[in-house]
């Protein structure tokens, strides 16, 4: 088992079947990035269309906005072996979460905050100059997707969704092969193909859904009592996936983690739910959190997470374990709200405001403050 094999020697009918199993942009890069006979073996791919078309309609005159779904990725960088010896990692194990903006003509275009969104700053000094991150002496492991709506003149507009995911997102998926599916910000759910001319919605009679999220290749919402429903693309109807949750919180949130479904009940100090913004600027209270037992077909109410830590952003919501993650704890739900990034502990229910991220401008980008992908 300790023997090195040389990969150059594999059959070269091999190549292009390893690639194509790659299942995302980041893994196809560095395939690519072996040698030119894995470079040669298969196309260069960009990610699932970030300018996937969109359109918004003005409220006033009716007139068609042009919009894109812009696309983010969050990543988790982990040092290697051969970058322990380096200054730009410490002897720790553990990694960050970038997440990362893309976009056709710009394969990388800027770093944010996972859950702040906020832009991070390169700490440059007046005499540094350019330097390179090479991510060959980091495992670049990816999380997860998330889309935003972006146009020209469509900020007052692009608030109408509250949260749109995409499916299929592979980069070998033809984007015209890929639908859209959003929440608005009244509840209303809604879907869209590529090449269709507006939303379509899908449930006329239920206003009140809070989240949707991509779980085992289907699309999932959950409404304000907890219930689950599967959106079907060929039948464009919703079937009931899960009984009601009847939990009381104000906003429910979907969480895939380690292959099952959670709802997280988010409680906010305040009950007033006149708003069409409700929940917006509203202080986080306390949160519950709730696993489906698909086989019983039950919920089950959930006092520990463990080493797992659950991050509640504006456009996904994903896990991670702590154990991996420099600044984070386990069994803890890291969010945004009118304080901007807070913590949640599930052991004593406190809520305490975090600052991210110092411990990513000093450790990973002081000695590299522009990276290439």
């Amino acid at each position: 088992m300790d023997e090195k094999v040389d990969w150059s020697q594999l059959p070269i009918d091999l190549w292009p079947k390893i690639g194509k199993s790659l299942d995302n942009h980041i893994d196809v890069l560095r395939f690519r990035s072996v040698c030119e006979s894995f470079r040669s073996s298969i196309p260069h791919s960009l990610p699932n269309s970030p300018s996937f078309p969109l359109q918004l309609t003005h409220p006033i005159n009716n007139r068609v906005i042009p919009t894109f779904l812009n696309l983010a990725t969050i990543y988790l960088i982990k040092p290697t072996h051969e970058s322990s010896s380096t200054n730009l990692s410490s002897s720790s194990s553990k990694g960050w979460l970038i997440k990362v903006e893309e976009s056709n003509n710009h394969p990388l275009r800027s770093l944010l905050g996972p859950i702040s969104d906020r832009k991070l700053l390169y700490p440059l000094s007046n005499n540094a100059s350019l330097m390179l991150l090479n991510l060959l002496n980091y495992r670049v492991i990816e999380l997860c997707k998330s889309y935003s709506c972006r146009g020209r003149r469509t900020r007052c507009f692009s608030c109408k969704v509250r949260k749109v995911v995409f499916y299929p997102n592979s980069p070998w998926i033809n984007v015209k092969d890929c639908v859209a599916f959003c929440i608005f910000q009244k509840g209303r759910i809604g879907f869209i193909k590529h090449g269709a001319k507006n939303w379509k919605l899908v449930d006329h009679k239920n206003f009140n859904y809070d989240d949707v999220i991509v779980f085992k290749g289907q699309f999932y919402v959950t409404d304000k009592c907890g219930t689950i429903s599967r959106f079907d693309v060929c039948s464009l109807k919703l079937i009931q996936f899960s009984p009601p949750l009847c939990g009381f919180g104000h906003k429910k949130d979907l969480v895939e983690s380690c292959g099952s479904l959670y709802v997280v009940d988010r409680y906010y100090e305040s009950s007033d739910e006149s708003s069409e913004d409700f929940g917006r600027d509203e202080v986080v209270e306390c949160f519950k959190v709730y696993k489906l037992d698909e086989e019983c077909g039950k919920w089950v109410d959930v006092k520990n997470l463990r080493d797992r830590t659950f991050i509640l952003s504006n456009t996904c919501n994903f896990s991670v374990s702590a154990e991996e993650l420099i600044g984070y704890q386990g069994n803890c739900i890291y969010f945004k709200d009118t304080f901007d990034v807070r913590m949640y502990n599930l052991e004593d229910h406190r809520i305490v405001t975090v600052d991210f991220h110092p411990s990513i401008d000093k450790s990973l980008w002081s000695n590299a403050p522009c990276v290439r992908m």
